[in-house]
């Protein structure tokens, strides 16, 4: 009888270990206001968070072939509707954020400079994430069409995998320019040249979402993460990063629906 009642009490701590970890895979625009969340939830609760960043695409897919991920924080709503909608998310998309996008350089200061005017500047490299998997750099290559540039500009333009890499990529040499995420050009490492917001008119909205996975559907510390996004000290370091919120509630702005499947 002693035994077993130290084998409850041991199943029990260990039960209570695994609920208090939390992995979050996350878009890589995120990269340094997560980091700012994360640590500030972490001050306020005993729990243990792991984030792996990325492009929305991939993160998506692993989640789809079985990552143990908790939560999904997507760049582009779509990605966390879809597995909503698959089965492979607990609770619906959740918004939280508009991202923008910056023309951004390491060598000189971009303020002033318009998307129209990059055929007409003398540079080699123009960096931008993978439109294929990367939502910003969908929305770049976007923006560069509806500007007209981009047959001038398509052949300098090389490619990160996500948005964080497309900002290293110019950051080590390896373009001039880059088009990158608004809250990465805010990043004190990356503050020091100026850099010009590009028009939201110019490309879809970067409408971002999270979703608690199937995966994390029973894990409690997933729904106190989700409810400390809500509050305004989370709310605070989104905007000091350049996230926008509030618009997106309002009346008039188009958002995608997602129905989760009844189960048959």
């Amino acid at each position: 009888m002693r035994h077993l009642f130290f084998a409850v009490c041991l199943l029990f701590t260990l039960t209570s270990y695994a609920g208090d970890k939390l992995t979050i895979a996350a878009a890589s625009d995120l990269r340094y206001a997560m980091a700012d969340i994360v640590s500030l939830f972490q001050q306020q609760n005993q729990l243990d968070v792991r984030v792996i960043y990325g492009a929305s695409g991939k993160l998506s897919t692993q989640i789809r072939h079985g990552a143990p991920y908790d939560m999904f924080f997507s760049a582009d709503i779509s990605f966390a509707g879809r597995l909503y909608q698959d089965g492979f998310a607990a609770t619906a998309p959740q918004p939280y954020a508009l991202g923008h996008l910056v023309l951004w350089s390491p060598k000189q200061n971009m303020a002033g400079i318009k998307l129209e005017q990059l055929a007409e500047l003398d540079f080699a490299r123009l960096a931008i994430a993978q439109p294929a998997h990367a939502p910003y750099g969908q929305r770049a290559k976007q923006a560069l069409q509806a500007a007209g540039v981009w047959q001038k500009v398509e052949p300098k333009i090389v490619y990160g995998e996500n948005i964080a890499q497309t900002a290293q990529l110019a950051q080590s040499g390896g373009a001039d320019i880059a088009i990158i995420a608004l809250s990465l050009a805010r990043f004190p490492e990356l503050a020091g040249q100026g850099y010009q917001p590009i028009n939201t008119e110019l490309h879809q909205p970067l409408l971002q979402a999270y979703v608690i996975t199937r995966h994390g559907a029973a894990n409690t510390a997933a729904r106190q993460f989700s409810a400390f996004m809500t509050t305004p000290q989370a709310l605070s370091i989104m905007q000091h990063y350049g996230f926008e919120q509030g618009r997106f509630e309002q009346p008039g702005f188009e958002q995608p629906g997602f129905e989760k499947p009844e189960a048959n």
